[in-house]
């Protein structure tokens, strides 16, 4: 013990002591310096972001001025044109008229401030929504100031006329309109190369600024074609996108069609069935009251289902939308199984629904009691008579597995394949019931739409199973 204790307080244990101290702290000094760096990267980078988003706000703002959501498609980018290529005027031609009044050109000046004045009348007409006005305002007052400067000045301006031409085309659909404002700039142009007049209102402009004006004329020319070719792009994309939302719409309707079928067949199939009986006299008379109860009943059950299938044909006006929304599961298979009463009892089919009265789902509650009458329909058309159809429902984190068992048919591996692939060929039933081959289809696609699961098993002679997975709904 004493030897050790002496070890450790020599000179040499000591100095690797402060070493490693210091070796400690630079390492702590290291990780902080590295921590500041991290931060004032993260809040270059986020200032960056701030700044871009607030520029792209105002530049968004500025050339949208005057566009407005209601406006057409083609309109609005008109608009916008006008806004790019006003913009871009105030900043040059104040620029100018500094130029030009130090260089003792006053007349000049004061056409660049008013140059630059028509192109703030643009935006101001147009946040006025006086669109016709800004045009005329914009074509008039670039012509009579680039045609006198052009003229007097020698300074190019002539080209600039090009854009006054380009825009007139562009941003009118009159073709007597466009036709007469081309053969004035047209005139203007050439009256300005064939006429020149001389300086009396200022000394010409050096031949680098007519160098320069010359080049942001045809700038500018080359933009406003491309920007027209934009807006041709655009629209183009517009009316591909109408097509595609036409299309499902269409595809929508079909649907509703086949949900309109599917919920009136049964219906209807039962009240033709008691009719007939009634017709051929095959009923006594207390057969003919209790017949009477369930003809009210299927009655009321069809008044009931029209009124659904309003509801839907009004919310499907805009495609089929979902409303998801908690509802209890039991209450729904209720309905369902009372829907199909008269079917199950010709038929002689057991219904045994094993779910807890307080199992949740949160879903359409529309679209899914179309995919449950669809699946229990199935379920009875396929089962043999004295058969027996079971429904359970298991929790699973947080999804619930809605399971509809029967003991018929059942199916084929080929056809179980081909299922939720496309129509299917209407099957029968086990005493000639004809299906219409689009109910799964309709199945799969509903439950989809509620971020749902739908898989089937089944073997020819044992039966069928279907399973739905659904989101677990809350009690609250």
């Amino acid at each position: 013990m004493f030897r050790y204790c002496c070890f450790c307080h020599t000179p040499g244990s000591a100095v690797l002591l402060v070493f490693k101290q210091r070796l400690f702290y630079y390492r702590i000094w290291d990780e902080q310096i590295k921590i500041i760096g991290l931060s004032l990267f993260l809040m270059a980078t986020r200032a960056k972001q701030l700044l871009l988003k607030y520029v792209n706000k105002v530049w968004n703002g500025v050339v949208n001025v005057g566009v407005l959501p209601a406006m057409p498609y083609v309109e609005s980018r008109r608009t916008k044109l006008l806004n790019l290529l006003a913009l871009p005027c105030i900043p040059f031609m104040i620029f100018y008229a500094i130029v030009n009044f130090i260089q003792d050109r006053p007349v000049l000046a004061i056409l660049n401030l008013a140059n630059a004045l028509s192109a703030l009348m643009v935006f101001a007409m147009h946040r006025w929504r006086m669109y016709l006005g800004a045009r005329l305002v914009l074509i008039g007052a670039n012509l009579l100031i680039y045609t006198f400067t052009g003229m007097f000045f020698h300074n190019g301006a002539q080209y600039f006329l090009l854009n006054i031409l380009v825009i007139a085309i562009l941003v009118n659909d009159n073709v007597r309109v466009v036709i007469g404002l081309s053969l004035v700039i047209i005139a203007a142009h050439l009256f300005i190369l064939f006429f020149p007049q001389p300086a009396i209102f200022g000394a010409p402009v050096p031949e680098e600024r007519v160098w320069s004006n010359v080049a942001t004329a045809l700038l500018f020319v080359i933009l406003a074609l491309f920007f027209f070719k934009s807006i041709q792009s655009d629209y183009e994309r517009e009316i591909e996108g109408q097509r595609h939302a036409l299309t499902v719409m269409n595809r929508d309707k079909e649907r509703l069609f086949s949900v309109v079928a599917h919920d009136i067949r049964s219906p209807i199939a039962t009240l033709d069935a008691l009719l007939e009986q009634f017709r051929s006299g095959l009923l006594n008379g207390e057969e003919m009251q209790a017949a009477t109860a369930v003809l009210h009943d299927r009655v009321s059950q069809l008044s009931g289902t029209l009124d659904n299938l309003l509801r839907w044909s009004a919310r499907g006006m805009q495609g089929i939308q979902m409303t998801p929304r908690n509802f209890l599961l039991l209450p729904l298979l209720g309905e369902v199984t009372r829907f199909f009463e008269p079917v199950t009892q010709q038929k002689k089919i057991q219904t045994d629904i094993r779910i807890g009265a307080d199992t949740v789902l949160y879903a359409d509650r529309d679209q899914i009691s179309v995919v449950l009458r669809n699946l229990f329909s199935n379920a009875v058309k396929f089962s043999f008579s004295g058969g027996s159809v079971n429904i359970t429902a298991e929790e699973q984190d947080d999804q619930v597995a809605i399971i509809i068992t029967d003991h018929g048919m059942g199916m084929d591996a080929e056809r179980l394949k081909k299922m939720f692939h496309g129509p299917q060929d209407p099957a029968y039933g086990t005493v000639g019931e004809r299906g219409a081959g689009v109910g799964l289809l309709l199945c799969t696609e509903f439950v989809r739409q509620n971020k749902g699961m739908i898989d089937v098993e089944s073997a020819p002679g044992k039966g069928t199973r279907f399973t739905v997975w659904l989101p677990k709904g809350s009690n609250a």
